[in-house]
């Protein structure tokens, strides 16, 4: 693919460095001289220094010629304004990295409709997500998040105590806005329908809205509900504060640490239910004192790798068993999530690998996204044409191939899990669950 990159700081540097390495073309534009220069003698890319909001840079970079574009500077204002220009030039897709300030904000204005995005994301909350993973959901096996958010998806195993296992998803009869749609059995997966049975030790992929989706996947793993789990988060800045927002809303209690005493009024303000206290968490006297050693999860997100990692050390000397660390660079991240088990640290998180993840998926020539790949199932993302089979239906009255289950829709603001009297209209986002064998069929409804 021909891709342009705008801005090459630590995230759009590492994601050239990855693409370039997977036989892409790549065209690279950097405000900083000197940067520019550096790049230009490593990188297997044509490297531009100028602006991307520049006509005259966007055409030396080919932007005729882009299969997608990226803004991944740390200006808002640069990425959504370059981007937009983009897709006015003829660019398919186009994605914009933002502050995650103004991600939160999207569900009071539509950023990507407004510009013309396709994608928008924060390397900060991206990082946090994969960090809350481990919290949220400690026992599931897979954990994603789509629709900006407002859907999730959850592996999980059927226990041997599930009052559900043997049941057919008809007798389930799941909550509004659940939908069960993949049972993985032994080495084979499909597709289920109502009169699919599930069973003990089977392996379920659920969605809906996240504080459903919890309860129904205690009851398929037969779980019952516990205490509170206490999570303590070493650095109060967007990364720690995007997490302690996360978990604060779930049955957790969050204490963040915070060096800076300003710091710590800005979050007192912002989080509702999380402690705030103004400590430095690489000195054990303070993790002594707050008696860290009780939490079930020590969280490191400062901006320095090296005390994120002793911080952890020291926490799971002090008794913590689950430790996790935010380490920007990524090969020090895949060192210490391979490794780090055992000195007490279960997982390494890099906002750059975060963010090439979140990339992949649109590095494609279809008409539609594979945000994940199962065995032989794919969850797809695709926007439905005006033109479309399906546009101005009902769900219900569509004939949707045998191997399709539908796990959301997007429609500016709002996301849900569509349910059978719920018209598609053209531009609508749909989410599905999808066969091999279904996939040219369930195109065929929903393209113009």
């Amino acid at each position: 693919m021909n891709i342009i990159i705008v801005g090459a700081g630590e995230i759009g540097r590492h994601l050239a460095s990855c693409l370039t390495r997977e036989s892409h073309r790549i065209s690279l534009i950097e405000s900083d001289k000197t940067l520019a220069a550096e790049l230009e003698a490593t990188l297997d890319a044509k490297v531009i220094h100028g602006d991307g909001t520049s006509v005259t840079d966007l055409a030396d970079a080919d932007v005729g010629e882009c299969d997608l574009f990226l803004s991944m500077s740390s200006s808002n204002t640069v990425n959504m304004m370059a981007a937009s220009m983009a897709k006015s030039m003829g660019v398919a897709k186009v994605v914009s990295r933002v502050h995650p300030s103004l991600q939160r904000e999207e569900w009071l204005f539509d950023f990507r409709g407004h510009f013309g995005l396709d994608h928008i994301f924060s390397s900060e909350r991206l990082a946090a997500i994969e960090l809350a993973k481990f919290v949220r959901n400690p026992d599931s096996l897979v954990v994603e998040e789509l629709a900006r958010g407002r859907i999730e998806l959850q592996q999980v195993k059927v226990g041997p105590e599930s009052k559900i296992a043997t049941s057919t998803l008809r007798e389930i009869n799941a909550p509004e806005g659940i939908r069960v749609a993949m049972i993985s059995r032994g080495e084979k997966s499909f597709v289920p329908i109502a009169d699919s049975r599930i069973e003990r030790d089977d392996i379920v992929t659920i969605f809906g809205e996240p504080r459903k989706l919890r309860d129904f996947a205690e009851k398929l793993q037969g779980k019952h509900k516990g205490n509170k789990l206490r999570v303590v988060i070493f650095g109060g800045n967007e990364y720690g504060f995007s997490l302690a927002q996360m978990l604060e809303s779930l049955d957790c209690t969050v204490r963040v640490f915070e060096r800076d005493p300003e710091i710590c009024k800005g979050l007192a303000d912002r989080l509702t239910n999380a402690i705030i206290i103004n400590a430095d968490a690489t000195v054990v006297a303070e993790l002594e004192e707050e008696q860290i050693g009780e939490a079930d999860f020590f969280i490191s997100t400062s901006t320095d790798d090296e005390d994120n990692v002793m911080s952890c050390l020291q926490a799971h000397t002090l008794g913590v068993k689950n430790c996790l660390t935010l380490i920007h660079r990524a090969d020090y991240a895949a060192a210490i999530s391979a490794s780090g088990h055992h000195f007490g640290i279960r997982a390494a998180i890099s906002p750059r690998e975060a963010t090439r993840r979140e990339i992949q998926r649109f590095i494609t020539s279809t008409s539609y996204t594979v945000l994940k790949r199962f065995a032989g199932v794919d969850l797809v993302e695709l926007r439905i044409g005006k033109g479309s089979i399906a546009a101005g239906h009902m769900v219900k009255e569509i004939k949707w191939p045998s191997g399709v289950v539908l796990v959301g829709k997007l429609r500016g603001l709002h996301a849900d899990v569509p349910g059978p009297n719920e018209v598609l209209l053209g531009d609508d986002h749909l989410y599905a669950m999808v066969s091999k064998e279904a996939k040219k069929a369930f195109l065929k409804l929903l393209e113009a």
